[in-house]
């Protein structure tokens, strides 16, 4: 009970001092991408929260949208279009090295995991926590527990709480860590939690985002 406070006491006053603190970046991350490319500046794709609740999770668009009539078409639309693409995104655990759908600025982004940043909106809402599990993709869960169907244990455990803006994958090699050991990974965060690992953490996240490791 006191754990689950102090959490939530810290993720509050995080998220709320980084809201503060990177709004100017956030101004101009914003201007590049209008530059960039066409489409919005947000991205809102659903993930999978705590207990399997879906939420809109909130990053800066890093990739190419087109533009149908009056619509914009995410890229993750035209990923599924193309047949070989999806082929190779799946096989590869859901991630796409050299991805073409990725535009310039977002390479950027992406490296140094600004496209991030905007999910202190989802911890300050209480969807999400500043470390925790990784939060996966519906269809990624359902998808890799078939291929990999001794993790089905794993996913249980670490949907047991909300997922993180860090965590134990992400400082611990992210896209190079498949789906098998990074649900390992967060199951074993769930169970051994602690605000002290919290910090460990989240000293560890500043270092591995500023050198760009394990980024696609």
């Amino acid at each position: 009970m006191f754990f689950d406070f102090s959490k939530r006491l810290l993720d509050i006053i995080g998220s709320s001092i980084g809201l503060i603190i990177f709004s100017p970046l956030f101004l101009i991350t914003a201007i590049l991408i209008k530059l960039d490319s066409q489409g919005p500046v947000f991205y809102t794709p659903i993930r999978v929260g705590k207990d399997g609740e879906p939420f809109k999770m909130y990053k800066f668009r890093s990739m190419i949208m087109k533009k149908t009539g009056k619509k914009f078409v995410h890229a993750e639309e035209i990923l599924r279009s193309n047949p070989k693409l999806l082929e190779q995104y799946k096989r590869n655990s859901y991630k796409l090295v050299d991805d073409p759908r990725v535009t310039q600025i977002g390479k950027f982004l992406r490296k140094y995991s600004v496209d991030e940043f905007p999910q202190l909106l989802n911890i300050f809402k209480g969807e999400m926590s500043l470390v925790g599990p990784r939060a996966y993709m519906p269809d990624e869960l359902s998808e890799q527990q078939k291929i990999y169907p001794m993790t089905i244990q794993y996913v249980a455990t670490l949907l047991s709480i909300k997922p993180g803006a860090t965590g134990p994958w992400q400082v611990g090699g992210r896209s190079k860590i498949n789906f098998d050991h990074r649900v390992r990974m967060d199951a074993a965060y769930a169970l051994r939690r602690s605000l002290a690992y919290d910090l460990g953490i989240l000293l560890k996240t500043v270092p591995t985002v500023l050198k760009g490791e394990g980024a696609t």
